[in-house]
């Protein structure tokens, strides 16, 4: 089973280098793929309300012979619930589909700022977290402006921003300012999800001269930077593929070279895009 390693969150809590994404898996798949994933060596599974597959998570959690204080499950709260008391109440329901008595990450996936309720909801994450009630607290797709908000108005600082991050879309200028914050970045869509990333000669040059799969030099691009990737498998053995990065570490000039493409967005940018 591979050893991963493990980054230390500005809560004093850890997370794994690398974890296992279940959009858009029902819950069916979900439940297989989570189980498959930790007997590989996962140990950090993302999951959402609005993914729709917290119970199969939940009854893989309940089916695996892993010990559930090593295992980080990751739940975001969705649009349709932001607000103090909401938080509160969609807390306790995906709890109850993940069969769990804590949440080991929290995260409110996207800001909404047209809505401007994201700063009662974090105000909420925190007396979870206070209460024992989640390990660790944070945000998904956050800009800087948002974050620096909810530490002025609440002096907490998510641990954790989840955002759109691979080579065609590297967030140099949004890392750098995580990194001076202390807050630790994940990417979704890690592999650029729709894209001809994996099929591109230069990654397929890259990885060659590693003898690793495109995926794998890119995976280990974001291990590289520092990144905690979250690629989505529900293939047994693309997923010990993806956790086999730990093994080969990219040069400078290797990491700039995955990178040195035109940049593009993939998904909804945080400053206008809604998802209830």
């Amino acid at each position: 089973m591979v050893s991963i390693p493990v980054h230390t969150l500005n809560d004093g809590t850890s997370l794994p280098a690398i974890g296992l994404g279940t959009w858009p898996m029902s819950d069916a798949q979900a439940e297989e793929a989570v189980l498959t994933a930790l007997d590989t060596g996962y140990r950090l599974i993302d999951t959402a309300v609005n993914y729709h597959n917290e119970t199969g998570v939940g009854r893989a959690l309940a089916r695996t012979s892993v010990p559930h204080d090593e295992i980080v499950v990751t739940t975001k709260l969705p649009g349709r619930h932001h607000g103090y008391d909401e938080t509160l109440a969609s807390f306790d329901e995906s709890r109850a589909r993940l069969g769990v008595d804590r949440v080991g990450l929290y995260l409110i996936h996207w800001p909404l700022p047209r809505v401007d309720l994201y700063v009662d909801s974090w105000k909420a994450m925190i007396k979870l977290r206070e209460d024992g009630l989640v390990r660790s607290i944070g945000v998904s797709n956050f800009t800087p402006e948002h974050i620096e908000r909810l530490e002025r108005e609440t002096g907490v600082l998510p641990a954790v921003n989840q955002i759109e991050m691979h080579p065609l879309f590297p967030q140099e200028e949004l890392r750098a300012y995580h990194a001076d914050k202390g807050v630790l970045v994940e990417s979704w869509s890690p592999l650029g999800r729709g894209s001809d990333l994996l099929d591109d000669p230069a990654i397929a040059a890259l990885a060659k001269a590693r003898g690793v799969t495109p995926g794998q030099l890119i995976l280990g691009w974001h291990v590289g930077l520092g990144v905690v990737p979250i690629p989505k498998s529900a293939h047994p053995e693309r997923q010990r593929d993806n956790l086999d990065v730990f093994d080969f570490t990219l040069e400078p000039q290797e990491l700039r070279a995955v990178a040195d493409r035109e940049h593009r967005r993939l998904g909804g940018d945080p400053e206008v895009h809604e998802e209830f």
